[in-house]
């Protein structure tokens, strides 16, 4: 169709929006964080700062970066078909990379994938630490943080 079109993850046009000043942080989280890094866009696209960018933007968060982060990233049990079968043996991938978040003593753990994203939830509802851990979205901390209201 003749069409050009430029791709990037949300990571990337929101850090670009906040640089720019389109949007702006207007509301502080307070809140200590860790970032996991999603496997596609970390280690197969080489996308790492963009979301470290918009964390940074956000007043008043504390990022606190897990042992196995960036390139060294560990899965969040999601990958491949994981996601859609019940492991019997052994421990859950998604419940080890809990355990990493949990050493960081982070409130919540954000990542920018929506398998990420599903299989963190599960392992925090799992262990039982919805009062003490939460998961977002990266978008939904921005979003927060232009609005605490909404």
């Amino acid at each position: 169709m003749g069409a050009n079109f430029e791709v990037v993850h949300h990571t990337e046009l929101i850090a670009d929006l906040l640089k720019e000043g389109v949007i702006s942080t207007t509301e502080n989280i307070n809140s200590v964080i860790t970032y996991h890094d999603p496997c596609y866009l970390g280690r197969y696209n080489g996308v790492y700062e963009a979301p470290r960018n918009i964390l940074h933007a956000i007043s008043d968060t504390k990022l606190k970066e897990m042992e196995r982060s960036r390139s060294n990233s560990f899965c969040c049990g999601g990958g491949g078909i994981h996601m859609w079968f019940e492991q019997q043996i052994g421990t859950k991938i998604n419940e080890i990379r809990t355990e990493e978040v949990l050493k960081t003593n982070a409130n919540t753990v954000i990542t920018s994938c929506p398998y990420c994203l599903q299989m963190l939830e599960e392992a925090i509802q799992r262990k039982e630490l919805q009062d003490t851990l939460k998961v977002n979205d990266i978008a939904e901390l921005v979003q927060q943080s232009i609005n605490k209201t909404t």
